[in-house]
């Protein structure tokens, strides 16, 4: 029940904007178009930015970031949900969604690069690791917004190249 609540109101957020910007966005009319009350949304999420992350994780949660063809899966699928991460990646908030995924995407490959490893990561590693993440994460917003040309596996396989070769050798054995 909480889950299919949860995702009610997702998908009131997802309609909403396509009409206006996070920003302008107020859990007042996140609700009147979920049709529930406040203290209902407050049950589920902390404020509309912890909705966006939700969404956001929700959908990241099934990607093996390791695998080209998994993340060209997930942008293809961010494409077909154009408007929620362009509204994501225009946010520039207190709480900023690309912020927010930055994190998320520094997390996850951390928490590979200590599977991998079987220890905590150096400090090199943990700054390639942040500065991958930087990168790759702007690359997909401007393929995203600027970009109807090259496939999303190109995309992937260009920043799969581009990462830095300590990480390719931790992550996939021998470059």
């Amino acid at each position: 029940m909480a889950e299919r609540t949860k995702l009610w109101i997702a998908e009131a957020m997802k309609r909403l904007l396509v009409k206006k910007p996070l920003e302008k966005i107020f859990v007042t009319e996140i609700c009147r178009e979920a049709g529930i009350e406040r203290p209902t949304f407050y049950y589920h999420f902390q404020d509309k930015y912890d909705l966006m992350a939700w969404i956001f994780c929700r959908r990241t949660l099934q990607t093996d970031v390791l695998s080209a063809s998994s993340a060209a899966d997930a942008m293809n699928s961010m494409r077909q949900d154009y408007i929620f991460f362009k509204r994501a990646y225009e946010d520039n908030s207190q709480s900023p969604m690309w912020a927010y995924m930055h994190e998320y995407f520094v997390k996850r490959y951390t928490d590979l690069a200590r599977e991998k490893a079987g220890t905590e990561p150096d400090t090199q590693t943990r700054f390639s690791i942040r500065l991958y993440c930087y990168g790759t994460l702007g690359m997909t917003r401007e393929w995203l917004l600027n970009d109807n040309i090259t496939p999303a596996q190109t995309v992937v396989e260009m920043m799969f190249r581009s990462m830095p070769e300590h990480l390719r050798e931790l992550y996939f054995g021998s470059v």
